[in-house]
């Protein structure tokens, strides 16, 4: 393409980085509201993304099989909704769903047990931190010889990958409170059941959903390339790697697309519980006394 298309291009983007600049510079002050404003900034940025995606694969003319434009990959998503969506439900809600909650359920209830025994504390602490390093390239396929090829077998990679960082966060976390708090509830004679279920735990809130924040993503991940070793002919993975071999590079795209809309949303839903659960912490206060 000409010069003046590539001088527009950048006309263009410098004037949504000057807005989005400015916009930010005005919710600092207060002049304009956070709440519905602060929304406004990602969206601009991110169609501003969009646009010179766009842009930049038209008119460098960019084979589509090395990075097809946003318009290629919209169109795909509309002509496999049918496709996109059993693949959706074989690996979100099949196998991230179950594995997510069976892994960040069993972290909390060995966090607890870790807590209570010193004898846990320092046997299973080096080898959780040993085991959350452990590649998922080498855990997959050994789940997929034990479980099978359907959703079980990336559940469990999922159950692998999330347990432990619920374990290392939880533990932390009931570690937060104070010893002015303990004491005081020494002071009123409470259990060690008591302590735990009205200080310790609500102490250990941010740690708790930090980790579930983390596993979000984590287990969303590890279904997906665990379906690169062993699969049912549906499937996120699956869709990826043959999808890769067949160079239907747009598909692909689809597919990342829907990966990434369907972790940002489980990543939402679980910073907005965490909102309502911890309000009262400095960090959802955003640091106001």
């Amino acid at each position: 393409m000409p010069g003046h298309y590539w001088f527009g291009m950048g006309a263009a983007w410098a004037f949504a980085w000057l807005f989005v600049d400015q916009l930010s510079g005005e919710i600092r002050k207060g002049t304009v509201p956070r709440r519905s404003m602060g929304l406004l900034i990602p969206a601009v940025f991110g169609v501003a993304l969009l646009v010179m995606w766009e842009v930049i694969a038209r008119g460098a003319n960019v084979p589509p099989v090395i990075l097809p434009a946003p318009s290629a990959i919209g169109a795909q998503l509309a002509n496999s909704g049918t496709i996109l969506w059993a693949d959706f439900v074989q690996t979100f809600v099949k196998s991230v769903i179950p594995g997510y909650i069976m892994g960040c359920l069993a972290g909390l209830v060995v966090a607890i047990a870790v807590d209570r025994s010193p004898f846990l504390k320092a046997g299973l602490m080096p080898i959780g931190n040993f085991m959350s390093a452990l590649p998922i390239i080498g855990i997959a396929p050994i789940m997929v010889m034990w479980f099978g090829f359907d959703w079980q077998s990336k559940a469990a990679v999922v159950v692998a990958m999330t347990f432990f960082p619920m374990l290392v966060n939880t533990v932390a976390g009931l570690n937060a409170a104070s010893n002015i708090e303990r004491d005081l509830m020494r002071t009123y004679a409470a259990s060690y059941w008591q302590t735990l279920l009205k200080l310790r735990l609500p102490a250990a809130g941010p740690f708790i959903f930090n980790a579930l924040k983390i596993n979000s993503t984590l287990a969303l991940i590890g279904a997906i390339v665990a379906e690169f070793f062993g699969t049912p002919v549906v499937g996120m993975g699956f869709r990826i790697s043959t999808g890769v071999g067949r160079l239907a590079i747009d598909l692909v795209w689809a597919e990342i697309a829907v990966a990434a809309v369907a972790g940002s949303a489980f990543y939402g839903v679980l910073a907005l519980i965490e909102r309502g659960v911890t309000f009262w912490h400095p960090s959802v206060r955003g640091g106001r006394a």
